[in-house]
Parts: structure tokens; C-alpha cells; sequence
């Protein structure tokens, strides 16, 4: 397939040997607007208002700023944003919220390509403290707390992570007992343990806390609840009983207030429990509608689901702001002579450097595409209102996975993109370094990603704990063979288009996309076939820890396979879903670096596997290496679609 560009989309302004000249637009080409669009996909309108309203001075941080600096400039523009209707979607309208739960990703996003510390505190104030109001609490609750939540007025903080327990929520120390004589709880932080920790806005612009611990009534644990508490007055002077600290200087996100909460038997209205799965009564009885204290716990976790999927979504966002530096600058500086004293090279006619960038604006396109379609589905499971359970799960599930592999790829690609510019990628003054720091923890908070990982490999083998049973051997491989097709292998949104394609191609060319889907799932099936054997056999085994803990590097490689497998299907339903063919066919050869790039980077695992030969995997290097050639004149046109605009990259050397 040929790039070429049609009537409808204009001329290709960056055709091999015009680059050099080329000036930076201030607006996109033709083609980088159209290809925004596709990326966009359902949320176009929302990601445009942000391009078409906001600029630099309204959400890109100095780098150079002290801490008191940072963190009232984030306070300042977060309540700003909020004013004019941006990022406070997912909140009911009749609280001032402007957006469903989808269109909250969508604007999470859009702030990360500002900067990391805004969206964070907007984040933790609209997007866990507000949430957890929103999801857990009952209508009083929305009315007192939401409206000025949104606004900012109310700042709180989502009070989970302890100092012995981050992942570990089943375990908080912290406890929220019923005092029946006084109609209240009291919450108490029993050890130095049960300190809140790493909370945001904990430790210089909060006034409540969303705070999980332990219910106790009448002597009985019913488990991890939320409740309400005021930590600060409203001038921020300290409450009785609780001790915020500062956690200080961190590693990045600086305009973040990061602290502790420590609370001193804090007594608290009833009103004030998040009692929408379960709480006293004005009869001073527990009452829940979640009979089994574990399903409470697990449904009352799965509503705050969102945070998970804003920070990959944010992530995302900051890499593709990180690969449009380093795209443009490579588009500009050169570096050493053709043969014969020739002209200077760009950087990005090297193919060292191709290699460096280009295949990660594919996972970008990916990634991006395979976002859009968690968004919907969070939606969709929002709007069931819980009827059905197994929609949420598989929710929860791609949400892990998603979160885990995009913040991943995150860290290592901000800092392949602060290499690709060379000592000036070092200079804060070019953006990188602060979102390089600030990207950071995004790998460890909202769940660690080897713990998320795991959770997502526990979710593929569920079916298999309970079919398997006592079956014989040849009764294990029927079942198995048959939940191959319809478990852990259930189609995405994009089943109709990916059955087409298998069904219409059987070749086995590298270029061939129904060669790209089998190389997926056949990796994915393998790996967790053998998994749900390992797991089988450990279950069976006199250290069942031991056996069970030997399956885990097992467990990582089959959920990474699993979201490899869920992000192809959604870029491929994405390139069905464009209606443009100019833009179809250009997405279609960044798909087919996305697939052959994840092959080739697993190509030891293909071929210890015996899935292809030595030729084979030189065939699939030799066609990543062409492809490069034939997107490399695409380059300015792909950054400009992932959709970051030229004016927010506040970067000196594309000056």
C-alpha cells in the first residue's frame, strides 16, 4: 500500500528532501488533523475544546519553581480549569458535573499533556476524592460534598495507602468503630502503620478525607469501608485529633502536596460513612445488600475502577508529548556530512534513530486507540449500575493490564525520547527531564504494575479453576481446548472485523495482518495454557506458596501477552471505524509497525517456541526496517496526531 495523499487531505508537505526547510506550523497539516480525529475517535469534541481553548499559560508549569511555588500554581489552575467547565466530568449533573465517566478519561488526558502535578491534584480531588463520593456515597452525601468538590472549594484527599499496606487493602490498619451510645464512629490509626501515606493534597491544601479502614460494629469486622473526616477547618488550621504531615521533596510531581494522616480516636457523624454498600442505620443495626463481606469489598473497589484507567490514559499522554519533542527536534537539527561534503544529515534519517522513535509513535497510535475503547466500556459498565457483574470484572481486568503496559512503556520512552535529543533532551528548559520525573511514580501508584499484572493473570485462569476440577487428562485438554476459544479469547469490541480478516487471508506474510493476529494469540494462548498447567500442578504441591510463587515471572508474561492481544484488536477496529482512505492507509502501516515492532521485541519467545525460524525473524527485522523508510516522510504529520498542540511543548529547542 502506498502513501499518497488525495484531493480531500492535501499535498504531503514533508516529502523526502523538503523536511530540512520546513517550517514548524503553528496549526497542524491537513493530515495531522485528520489523523487527530481518527485518534481521537468518540471523543473528538472534548479534545479539540482543549486545543481550541486552552493554552501554554493555562496548564504547562515552570520547571524551574520551588515547592510552595508549584503547589499553589497547580491549586490555582486547577480551580481555574474547573471554572470553565474543563475536567470535571463523571460527576451528576445536578451537582454541576459537564461529561459522562468516559469523557473524564478523555479531559485526564488532555491535562497530562500540560503538565503531570495539575492533572495529578486534579485527579486526587476530582477524580478519587470526588469519585469516591460520587461511587460510594448516597445522594445527601453528593449534595453536601460534590458541587463545591468540583469547584474546588471543598479540597479533600482518597486517604487508602498506608505505611504498612499499599496493594495490600484488605489489611489497612486503620480502624472506623460504631459508638452506639453516641450515634457516631470513631477512627483511629491504632499503630505508627496505620498512618495514611503518600496521600495528595494531605499536607497543605486539604479539608476532608475520604478515609478507608476497618468497620467495626458490635465487636464485628465487616471489612474495608470509607467515611468522611475532616482533617482541616476551612482557614486549613489543624482539626483535633488529626496529624497531617509533609512528605516533602519528592522524585517528581512537585506541585503535588504528597503528606500523612495520622488519626487520634476522631469521632465522626454516622451521616458521614460512604454507605452506599453498606453502613449502620438510624437503628444503629449494619445493614448491606452484599451479604458476603469478600463481594463487598471487591464491588465496592471495582467503582473507583476510573483512577486506574486515567492514570495509564495520563501516562499515555505524557509520552506522546515527549515523542513530539524529540520527533520535531529530529526534524530539524542534523548532524554530520553526506559522503562527498554534503549537505548535514537530520537525525532522523538515520535509522538507529527511526528506530528510536518511530516504533513508539505506533504503540502511541495503539495504545491510544485501545484507551478510547476502555473509556467506553467503563462507561458502558457505569450506565448497567452493577447487572452485570461480568462486564465489570473484565473491566477491571483490561484496566489493570492497560495501566500496567502503558506506564510502563511510559518510563522507558520519555527516556529513550530525553536520549534522542542529546544533551538538550538534559536542559529542563526542553520539557523532557520534568516529565521524565513526573512520569515516574505513575508505575507504582494506583496499583504496582507487577501486582496489577498478576491480577490480570488470575483473572485469565478463572475459568479454568473452576472447569478443570478432577478431570482426567484427556477430559483437561477437552475443556481446555474449548475454553481457548471462548474465555480467556473472547473477542474485543472489534470480534465482526477481526473474524473478516481471518476468514479472508490465510497468508503467512509478515506484512499480512491475519499473520499479525495469529503471532498475538498464539503467544497469549500458549503462555497461558502452561500457566493454568503450572498453577494446577502448584495447587496440588506440599508448599503450595512455593509452587504458587514460582508461577509469577509465568503470570507477568501471560497478561502482557493478553493486553498485547486487546490493544491490536482496538487499533484494528480503530482503523475499520475511519472513514477517510488517505488516513486509512497511513494508520494501516503504523499498525503494521505496532504488530511486527511487539513481535520482533518478542521474537525469542516466537522462537524458543518454535513458532518461526532464524529467516523468519530476520524477515520480520528486515520489514520493521522497511516500514521505517516508508513512514519516515509521515513523521511531522504523526506527531501532530497524536494530538499534543505545538503551543504546549513550551519546549526552547523547537523555538
Amino acid at each position: 500500500m502506498t502513501l499518497t495523499a488525495d484531493a480531500q487531505t492535501g499535498a504531503d508537505t514533508t516529502a523526502p528532501g523538503n523536511q530540512a526547510g520546513a517550517p514548524a506550523s503553528a496549526r497542524p497539516t491537513a493530515t495531522g488533523e485528520a489523523l487527530r480525529k481518527a485518534l481521537d475517535g468518540p471523543f473528538h469534541d472534548v479534545k479539540q475544546r482543549w486545543r481550541t481553548e486552552v493554552t501554554a499559560a493555562d496548564f504547562v508549569r515552570d520547571p524551574e519553581w520551588d515547592i510552595p511555588t508549584a503547589r499553589e500554581w497547580a491549586l490555582d489552575k486547577l480551580v481555574g480549569l474547573a471554572g470553565r467547565g474543563l475536567a470535571i466530568a463523571g460527576f451528576p449533573e445536578a451537582q454541576g458535573g459537564r461529561g459522562n465517566q468516559a469523557e473524564s478519561v478523555a479531559h485526564f488526558e488532555m491535562l497530562a499533556m500540560g503538565d503531570l502535578s495539575l492533572t495529578i491534584k486534579s485527579g486526587v480531588q476530582h477524580g478519587l476524592w470526588g469519585g469516591a463520593v460520587t461511587n460510594l456515597g448516597n445522594p445527601w452525601h453528593h449534595e453536601t460534598w460534590l458541587p463545591d468538590t468540583i469547584s474546588g472549594a471543598a479540597t479533600g484527599c482518597f486517604a487508602m495507602t498506608e505505611l504498612g499496606h499499599g496493594s495490600d487493602v484488605q489489611s489497612l490498619e486503620t480502624t472506623i468503630t460504631w459508638i452506639p451510645e453516641d450515634g457516631e464512629y470513631e477512627v483511629h490509626s491504632p499503630t505508627p502503620t496505620a498512618s495514611k501515606a503518600y496521600i495528595g493534597n494531605a499536607a497543605t491544601h486539604g479539608k476532608w478525607a475520604a478515609v478507608f479502614g476497618q468497620l467495626i460494629v458490635d465487636g464485628e469486622n465487616q471489612g474495608v469501608h470509607v467515611i468522611i473526616v475532616r482533617i482541616r477547618t476551612e482557614d486549613l488550621s489543624p482539626v483535633p485529633g488529626v496529624t497531617c504531615g509533609d512528605q516533602g521533596h519528592k522524585g517528581g510531581l512537585l506541585g503535588v502536596d504528597n503528606g500523612t494522616i495520622t488519626f487520634d480516636r476522631v469521632r465522626v457523624p454516622r451521616t458521614h460513612l460512604l454507605d452506599r454498600f453498606g453502613g449502620v442505620g438510624e437503628d444503629g443495626v449494619y445493614h448491606s445488600a452484599i451479604e458476603s463481606k469478600n463481594a463487598r469489598f471487591f464491588t465496592m473497589l471495582g467503582t473507583l475502577v476510573r483512577g486506574r484507567i486515567c492514570v495509564g490514559g495520563g501516562a499515555a499522554s505524557a509520552t506522546r508529548k515527549a515523542l513530539s519533542i524529540a520527533t520535531r527536534y529530529a526534524l530539524k537539527r542534523t548532524q554530520f556530512r553526506l559522503p562527498g561534503l554534503g549537505e548535514e544529515i537530520l537525525l532522523l534519517d538515520y535509522q538507529t534513530h527511526q528506530r528510536k522513535l518511530l516504533p513508539n509513535i505506533a504503540r502511541a497510535y495503539a495504545y491510544g486507540f485501545a484507551q478510547n475503547e476502555l473509556a467506553l466500556q467503563l462507561q458502558r459498565v457505569t450506565e448497567a449500575q452493577g447487572s452485570d457483574p461480568v462486564a465489570a470484572r473484565e473491566l477491571e481486568t483490561r484496566a489493570a493490564g492497560m495501566k500496567a503496559l502503558l506506564t510502563r512503556w511510559a518510563n522507558d520512552t520519555i527516556q529513550v525520547a530525553r536520549e534522542a535529543c542529546g544533551g538538550a533532551g538534559y536542559l529542563s528548559e526542553n520539557g523532557i527531564t520534568l516529565l521524565r520525573q513526573d512520569a515516574d511514580v505513575f508505575a507504582t501508584f494506583e496499583g504496582d504494575n507487577t501486582v496489577l499484572l498478576q491480577l490480570v493473570a488470575k483473572a485469565l485462569l478463572l475459568d479454568y479453576k473452576k472447569t478443570w476440577g478432577d478431570m482426567d487428562m484427556r477430559g483437561t485438554a477437552q475443556a481446555t481446548a474449548r475454553m481457548i476459544g471462548g474465555t480467556f479469547l473472547e473477542r474485543t469490541t472489534a470480534r465482526s472485523v477481526i473474524e473478516r480478516i481471518l476468514a479472508g487471508s490465510k497468508s503467512k506474510d509478515v506484512n499480512a495482518r491475519a499473520w499479525h493476529i495469529e503471532m498475538f494469540e498464539d503467544r497469549e494462548k500458549h503462555i497461558v495454557e502452561g500457566l493454568a498447567k503450572r498453577m494446577r500442578a502448584a495447587a496440588k504441591a506440599e508448599d503450595v506458596f512455593a509452587a504458587t510463587n514460582a508461577c509469577q515471572q509465568h503470570m507477568l508474561a501471560a497478561a502482557k501477552a493478553h493486553t498485547d492481544r486487546v490493544v491490536l484488536e482496538a487499533f484494528i477496529e480503530g482503523i475499520d471505524e475511519c472513514e477517510d482512505p488517505y488516513i486509512t492507509s497511513i494508520l494501516s502501516k503504523v499498525c503494521d509497525l505496532y504488530a511486527l515492532a511487539t513481535i520482533e521485541e518478542n521474537r525469542g519467545w516466537y522462537m524458543e517456541h518454535e513458532r518461526f525460524d532464524g529467516s523468519r525473524s530476520k524477515a520480520v527485522t528486515e520489514a520493521v526496517d522497511a516500514l521505517l523508510v516508508e513512514l519516515r516522510p509521515k513523521a511531522l504529520e504523526l506527531v501532530e496526531g497524536l494530538g499534543v498542540e505545538e503551543g504546549w511543548l513550551d519546549a526552547a529547542i523547537l523555538a
